[in-house]
């Protein structure tokens, strides 16, 4: 059942109409003299979704964050929200709620002072800003510190104070610029969950910075990966981590083993890549090109196991990681593979020679 926020964003769709994206990004880019920071852009965000802007620092995430918000004027293009242009709109005319990494908050006023403030510079009527703060409250857990002023919360309570504060007024979309990148790793881990939560819960349109990998995987409905100004892939964190299209998304989003060769067909027509360290078999439709870039997932590779591509090298170091245990394996001079052992697996011991094994469709060819 949908909560009463969620129940406000709620519209229906006529049978057989398109539906309007809530946020539509045309063409959209940004420079600073000779400096390119976003080339020109276009990106559809349906209603409800959760979309991370992932990528290193200086690769244009939180630019298009920012002219999204209207905090920087763009340099080209168009913003449409709910198909309307408002692209030259004032930042506080904006339906658009912000939540950044500094929670902001006035320390003057308690948490539900706090939290109700957009609501009164709205003009929203006492009683109903009440009801409203009082769900808003309910919604983060935080009813029973209604009354502490923000010195008296922890970093979490207040992250949660600056989330309630930002969903009470019910904005078309809502941005989050590295929210979580104060807190210790298992406070930000829960703050994780509580995010996920409140989306589910209220059918919010979220587009959400980070340059942490982990969590784009662990949150996003959808990530947008930037790179050098521009989007580097699109999709869900299950394609981008099991099918990316280039070398840098294969090796920004998780751990990967690369090889770099040219892509040449056996005597039977079947595709193999050679490389300095040998000719691997390629999965059976591997279109055709000259140099390839082959990406193996550790999890895909096994010791001493069975394969159609294998590689031989020496153990150089394990590392135990409580749920998993990652060996690396010297292929010879300053290259090295990583392998994910199985559940309940031995490592193999350091300085020992090892055959390191995986199928043909394990592995992914990219550009």
């Amino acid at each position: 059942m949908l909560s009463p926020l969620a129940q406000a964003r709620t519209a229906p769709v006529q049978a057989g109409a398109a539906a309007t994206p809530k946020l539509l990004v045309d063409g959209l880019t940004k420079r600073y003299g000779a400096i390119t920071a976003l080339e020109p852009t276009r990106l559809e965000v349906p209603a409800g979704e959760f979309l991370t802007l992932l990528g290193p620092s200086g690769s244009g995430k939180t630019t298009l964050l920012q002219m999204i918000c209207g905090l920087v004027e763009p340099s080209g293009g168009r913003i449409l929200i709910d198909g309307q242009d408002e692209t030259r709109t004032p930042v506080h005319k904006r339906d658009i709620g912000l939540v950044f990494q500094h929670y902001a908050l006035f320390p003057h006023l308690t948490v539900a002072e706090n939290i109700g403030f957009p609501l009164r510079m709205r003009g929203v009527a006492p009683a109903d800003l009440t009801r409203r703060v009082k769900e808003a409250l309910e919604m983060v857990h935080l009813g029973h510190l209604a009354g502490r002023f923000p010195k008296e919360l922890s970093g979490g309570q207040q992250q949660r104070v600056a989330l309630a504060r930002c969903f009470v007024y019910q904005p078309s979309v809502i941005l989050m610029d590295e929210p979580l990148g104060a807190l210790d790793k298992k406070l930000r881990e829960h703050m994780q969950y509580e995010i996920k939560r409140l989306h589910r819960e209220t059918g919010a349109t979220i587009i959400y910075v980070t340059h942490d990998q982990e969590e784009a995987l662990a949150m996003s409905d959808r990530i947008c990966l930037m790179n050098h100004a521009r989007i580097e892939q699109l999709g869900t964190p299950h394609d981008i981590y099991a099918r990316p299209k280039t070398a840098f998304a294969a090796d920004f989003i998780g751990v990967s083993n690369i090889f770099r060769g040219q892509v040449r067909r056996d005597g039977s027509g079947a595709p193999m890549l050679v490389t300095g360290n040998g000719s691997f078999r390629l999965s059976a439709d591997t279109p055709d090109s000259q140099d390839g870039t082959l990406v193996v997932r550790p999890e895909q590779l096994d010791i001493d196991g069975e394969g159609d591509n294998e590689v031989r090298g020496e153990v150089v170091d394990t590392v135990y990681a409580g749920s998993e245990t990652r060996v690396l394996v010297s292929l010879g001079g300053e290259e090295t593979i990583t392998v994910r052992l199985r559940r309940g697996t031995a490592p193999p011991r350091l300085g020992e020679v090892v055959a390191v094994r995986w199928r043909a469709d394990a592995g992914v060819l990219v550009s």
